[in-house]
This record gives structure tokens, sequence and C-alpha cells, in this order.
């Protein structure tokens, strides 16, 4: 059976000026659909497209979640719910009975923004249950800590240290425990329980903020998740991208 490839990439305030690098990194893994976050100017994601051999593509300047395509889409939409900062992206491939959900959340390390994420994330689930009841990934930039993972807030810039600190220092990281209460497998942690993961930032890696979560009933058709290290990464972006391989079912 086919493999469905999918790659979840943050590329850090529009990525103008860094297409060059951004590009090589996606054309390393050959992903049949990107998911981009901070991808703002739709004319980059069109520079990325083509350079890409993507055929297929759409972006909305000022907004966030933009998609990359090598096969045919059926459809796609932008859906934000009234609570969240950032719509959320469906996509429809028109080969496969995945769909696949990009996601990014607010974000900042700060208890009120982890209470606002929790908000978007169950607004998410919401839409995704009347939306889907298939095989379907949540897949991007969650901006939040899963359970059990490593996170040193010493190791944040100033100014987000003393975010942490203004709301009390202690971060109740529930949005991932909330993803995989409904069901969902982390599918990176589900490969890899030993690696600590880190999508974030390239240079000095230390926080995993990028997942990729599928119902339980399909994880067995996963088969890799990993985080992309090619060469052009630490020049392209401040986030690793996320790569997930599905069964193309």
């Amino acid at each position: 059976m086919a493999a469905f490839r999918i790659l979840s990439y943050n590329i850090r305030r529009g990525g103008a000026g860094r297409e060059e690098p951004i590009a090589a990194v996606i054309r390393s893994v050959s992903p049949d659909i990107v998911v981009l976050e901070e991808a703002t100017r739709p004319d980059v994601v069109e520079r990325l497209a083509h350079d890409t051999g993507m055929s297929q593509w759409a972006s909305r300047a000022g907004k966030s979640l933009a998609f990359m395509s090598r096969r045919p889409v059926a459809s796609f939409a932008a859906r934000r719910p009234a609570i969240s900062r950032h719509a959320f992206l469906e996509i429809v491939p028109a080969d496969t009975s995945w769909r696949v959900f990009g996601v990014h959340l607010s974000a900042v390390h700060a208890a009120w923004t982890e209470r606002r994420r929790l908000l978007e994330l169950r607004a998410l689930l919401r839409n995704v249950a009347q939306h889907q009841q298939g095989p379907h990934v949540l897949i991007g930039d969650f901006n939040t800590v899963a359970p059990g993972d490593i996170f040193d807030p010493r190791r944040l810039p100033r100014r987000l240290r003393a975010l942490v600190w203004l709301s009390g220092g202690h971060i109740r990281w529930r949005t991932i425990a909330t993803v995989l209460s409904a069901g969902y497998i982390d599918s990176f942690r589900q490969l890899h329980p030993d690696d600590v993961g880190c999508t974030l930032p390239t240079p000095d890696p230390h926080v995993r903020l990028d997942y990729a979560f599928v119902p339980g009933a399909f994880a067995p058709h996963v088969r890799r998740c990993e985080i992309v290290k090619a060469p052009d990464v630490a020049r392209a972006s401040d986030h690793f991208p996320l790569l997930l391989e599905v069964d193309g079912t």
C-alpha cells in the first residue's frame, strides 16, 4: 500500500528571504502534503510550491496556516472557532481516505495562554467530530508541552521567562493531555518513547511544540514520525519540521 507523507513546518514570520533553504528542507523528504505555519505571505508560499514541485497550494495574506500539495486535493477550508486567534485548516486529498487538519494554537508559555490553547483545542475537536469520523491527522505547531516532556523555563528568552513568572511560575500543561484523553495518539512519542524530540529552536533545541496526532484506531497505520534535520534546517527557520508517514488507505 502506497505511503502518504505529511509535513508540518513553521517557517517563521512568513519565510520571506529564506525561500531557498526552506524549499531545500522540504524537498529533502518528498512530502505529499505540506502544512505551513506562520505562512503569512502568499507570494512566499507560491514560490515554495513552485520550487518544491507542489501542484496545488493555498495561502491567505496575514493568516498563519497554508498548505501545498503534490497530490490532487478535493477540497480545503479554513475554519476559525470564535474563541481562536488562528483558524485551523481542513484538507481533503482526492486519492486517499485520510484528512489533514492543520493546527497552529496560540503562542507564549504562560498559564493564561495555556488556558486559551485549551479552549482552542476543544473547539477544534468539536468541529473535527462533526466533519470527520474516518482516518485523519491533527498536525502542526501546538505551542505547548506534552505530559512528561521536558520544559526548562530558564532556557527561554528573558521576556518569556518574565511571562511565566507573572502567570504564577507554574503552567498546568493540559492541552496535549486533552488531545490524548479524546482518544488520539501522539505519533512521535508512540514510535520514539525515549527520544526527547525537541523541535525548537533549531540552533539549540530544548522544547517540543510540533505534533502529529491520529485517532487510536488508526495508530497502526502510522509508519514513521520523524523530526527533519536536513542540512539547511537551521538557516531555514527556528522550528524543525515534523514528517508523518501513514498507510495511504
